[in-house]
């Protein structure tokens, strides 16, 4: 569908970069969240890290979701110092070869 995310990669300060099927970007900010039942446990770092996608949801491996409206109404576009981010950590934290680029 339109809202399914086929991208989502763990940033620092509990946010999350996202693609959806649409072709929308950006960030989304977990910490007004963090407070509230199930998603407490998303405060430990090395759990918030195992971010993923499930049938195209925003998940987590204690059945922690994103409803997909909530997802897209809080999405902001990704500021050049989270894109960064994302290049700097992608080989250590993602596991990629850097040298295999291109």
């Amino acid at each position: 569908m339109y809202w399914d995310v086929k991208i989502v990669k763990p940033l620092s300060d509990y946010r999350i970069y996202v693609e959806v099927e649409d072709g929308r970007k950006g960030v989304f900010d977990m910490k007004p969240y963090l407070d509230f039942g199930v998603f407490r446990e998303l405060r430990n770092e090395h759990y918030f890290n195992q971010v993923g996608i499930q049938f195209g949801a925003v998940t987590w491996p204690n059945e922690q979701d994103i409803a997909p409206e909530t997802l897209l109404a809080g999405m902001q576009p990704a500021s050049s110092d989270v894109l960064e981010q994302m290049v700097a950590e992608t080989p250590a934290k993602y596991n990629i070869d850097a040298s295999k680029s291109n």
